[in-house]
């Protein structure tokens, strides 16, 4: 099955507004709604070029506005939704949890229920021919020690943070639409994500800013936590076939197949640097690492087993962590003006008073 008419919550943040420029690019037939309140990791800055204005359309709303969702599916006549919008950093999860369990939890819950009201109940379209998609993390697993085995599909659930916990729940919400209601979905959870357009409070676009403005370069306790580290495209690339091939009810663990420490992820963005700007008054760029307090139940290691999604899709990702940090490193250089237009942001300068004053670092 090939979705046609495809509405997108988040999409104008990092993963959201990548998978759209994915899907835009790759498939003309379809119609792409991009539904997003624009807080402050979204940004029209994100979607700016593509590829074709005529099969995309853009609305500013609020996924935890039930009438409006319903509305929209009906007017444009939505066959999926990719579930994206969500409250995603963990550092702001500790700080503020009250908008993770009101975006993350009650704003899937206002999605599912416009979903079955629109599909289900007023049998808007036929039901064997839509699909709700949810997008979740490898954080609902908690955390690994050195020797466990990667986390897979039947891991229970563990989450260590508020972040992780609200994506649990929204998660047990989309299982529970589909045992009790029968609304068609599948789930995805994936491993930390990098590439383009990624918000600059994210690891890997904050070594590289920061290194290239001469800045301190801060890592978490002795920096050896371990992520598995998924290129954006190739995360696209997965949930397309998902949405399209996967099966109802299932849900699917998608990962980079990269598992470097933290510190590591960071020496190699130094030497990419070192080796793009040799001219650099900041070369060596490692001399700017600065070990700082670790965060709160800092869990230390993630790791992803995606041999179903292999076995049953086909689907694997395409770049290693070599070819990807070099890919992102090269974006960013050549995108001084997306870097301008989003820290000029009253949503980033707010975030950086939040964040960085506290370390020291502003």
């Amino acid at each position: 099955m090939k979705f046609s008419r495809v509405m997108v919550t988040g999409g104008a943040g990092f993963i959201g507004s990548n998978f759209v420029r994915y899907v835009l690019t790759n498939y003309p037939e379809v119609f792409i709604l991009n539904v997003d309140m624009l807080t402050y990791a979204g940004s029209l800055e994100n979607l700016n070029g593509l590829p074709d204005d005529a099969r995309y359309q853009f609305v500013q709303a609020d996924i935890c506005d039930q009438g409006t969702m319903a509305e929209l599916m009906r007017a444009y006549g939505i066959e999926a939704v990719v579930h994206f919008a969500a409250e995603s950093h963990v550092d702001r999860s500790i700080l503020g949890p009250s908008a993770f369990i009101n975006t993350n939890i009650l704003g899937t819950f206002s999605l599912l229920e416009a979903a079955r009201e629109v599909w289900l109940t007023q049998k808007h379209l036929v039901t064997d021919g839509v699909r709700f998609h949810h997008i979740s993390t490898d954080e609902v697993f908690g955390s690994l020690g050195p020797g466990d085995p990667a986390f897979c599909e039947t891991t229970p659930y563990s989450p260590n943070s508020p972040y992780a916990a609200s994506k649990a729940s929204s998660d047990h919400l989309v299982r529970a639409y589909h045992h009790t209601y029968k609304l068609p979905v599948t789930l995805t959870n994936c491993s930390n994500n990098y590439g383009p357009y990624q918000f600059p409070e994210k690891l890997i676009p904050l070594m590289i800013l920061n290194a290239l403005e001469g800045k301190a370069l801060p890592i978490y306790g002795d920096g050896m936590q371990i992520r598995d580290w998924l290129y954006v495209e190739d995360h696209c690339e997965a949930i397309w076939q998902v949405l399209n091939e996967g099966r109802l009810g299932e849900s699917y663990n998608i990962g980079g197949n990269n598992q470097p420490p933290n510190i590591e992820i960071v020496n190699a963005i130094c030497e990419l640097l070192d080796e793009f700007k040799p001219d650099s008054i900041y070369k060596p760029h490692q001399k700017l690492k600065q070990f700082v307090t670790d965060r709160p139940g800092h869990d230390r290691r993630y790791a992803m087993d995606i041999s179903k999604i292999e076995r049953e899709l086909g689907w694997v990702p395409k770049h290693d962590l070599k070819t990807g940090l070099r890919k992102t490193v090269e974006w960013y250089l050549a995108n001084p003006a997306w870097i301008t237009a989003i820290r000029q942001q009253k949503q980033f300068s707010e975030w950086v008073d939040k964040n960085y004053s506290r370390r020291g670092e502003k």
